[in-house]
């Protein structure tokens, strides 16, 4: 029996340098993620996911329209968000977009529902931070009746009742594909199970195992509610070259960019070249050739038991021509290889099996 895992790739659209170190407009960077798009398409890539920031460092304020831009250039990778941040936009717009997505890309759309890392946009929008965790459930509860697609008669605290009220356009093959997002939150977890929505870990740093108990807790939830469990998926950032020494000085000094500029906003001390090593070797930055991002890969997959594997490609200034080269290296190599050992794997667990027989 052939194992199926989904093998994607998501961006935060970060701001990019072209070959002279100068930072490209926002725009530019907008039009070169579309092509990044493309050749992941062509390449056989599952799922492209675009971050939503509300900040100078990254290109993406509305991942919808970007995404639809993809759909036009493209015809068979799915499209979605990475994440959408429910806290602080109307679920009811939320729908109605990716409803329109999903129309726009013959039913091709999908969601991921978080909080989000940063929290720009609670000030941006007028929303208060200290209602962050009433906001996110609330909304979260609004968004999963609005899934049902019925006439929806819904009541909250934050905002006025909806009334037998019909929301446009239907998604045409219901229910729209939706990820909680859940960045190592027990709550988060059985949250996403009780409203039966499959789960996204955001493993950015740290041994991938440590996030074993979330998965055990999911599902244990849903032995609980007696009903199958929906998938688990993981994001994490890499990079491929064609060796590992290449790939590590190429996306060491972007990836310390960007690790350094969010870490002066949460008190982080700077980043150092023996972190970075050690999260290569042994943590959640899946950065080398293909047969060793690969091999990386497929024994996270295997110890977590995860449906889909999304690879956080861009990093800070790394340049578009670098980021180009990664997904091509990750279609045409990475892929079939931790296909190849997952499946292989399986293959000598039902042999011993049947042997033992």
């Amino acid at each position: 029996m052939t194992i199926q895992l989904d093998m994607g790739l998501h961006t935060f659209g970060d701001v990019t340098a072209d070959v002279d170190g100068a930072l490209l407009p926002h725009a530019v960077v907008i039009r070169n993620l579309v092509d990044q798009a493309a050749l992941a398409d062509e390449l056989g890539v599952d799922f492209i996911g675009v971050g939503e920031h509300h900040r100078a460092d990254f290109a993406v304020s509305a991942p919808e329209i970007v995404l639809a831009a993809i759909a036009s250039r493209t015809k068979r990778i799915r499209l979605g968000s990475a994440t959408t941040v429910l806290s602080t936009d109307d679920p009811i717009r939320i729908f109605e977009r990716f409803a329109t997505l999903d129309a726009a890309s013959n039913g091709r759309a999908e969601v991921i529902l978080g909080r989000g890392s940063f929290t720009e946009s609670f000030r941006l929008f007028g929303y208060p931070l200290d209602q962050y965790e009433e906001l996110f459930d609330e909304k979260l509860d609004l968004f999963a009746a609005l899934l049902k697609q019925q006439a929806i008669t819904w009541e909250g605290k934050l905002r006025p009742p909806l009334i037998n009220q019909d929301v446009f356009p239907p998604v045409e093959d219901a229910p729209l594909k939706t990820w909680i997002g859940v960045g190592g939150s027990a709550e988060s977890v059985v949250r996403a199970a009780h409203y039966d929505l499959p789960l996204m870990l955001a493993i950015i740093g740290g041994e991938p195992k440590r996030f074993l108990p979330y998965i055990d807790l999911h599902f244990r939830a849903y032995q609980t509610l007696d009903k199958p469990p929906q998938p688990v998926g993981m994001h994490s950032p890499g990079y491929v070259a064609a060796t590992d020494e290449k790939a590590r000085d190429e996306f060491w000094p972007a990836y310390k960019v960007m690790r350094d500029r969010v870490g002066r906003d949460r008190g982080w001390p700077s980043m150092q070249r023996s972190e970075f090593d050690q999260e290569t070797a042994h943590g959640s930055l899946y950065v080398g050739s293909p047969q060793t991002v690969a091999r990386r890969i497929a024994e996270t997959v295997r110890a977590l038991g995860v449906a889909r594997f999304d690879m956080k490609y861009s990093a800070g200034p790394l340049s578009h021509q670098n980021t180009m080269c990664c997904i091509e290296l990750y279609g045409t190599e990475v892929i079939p290889l931790v296909r190849e050992m997952i499946n292989h794997d399986s293959d000598l667990t039902r042999s011993t099996r049947t042997s033992a027989l």
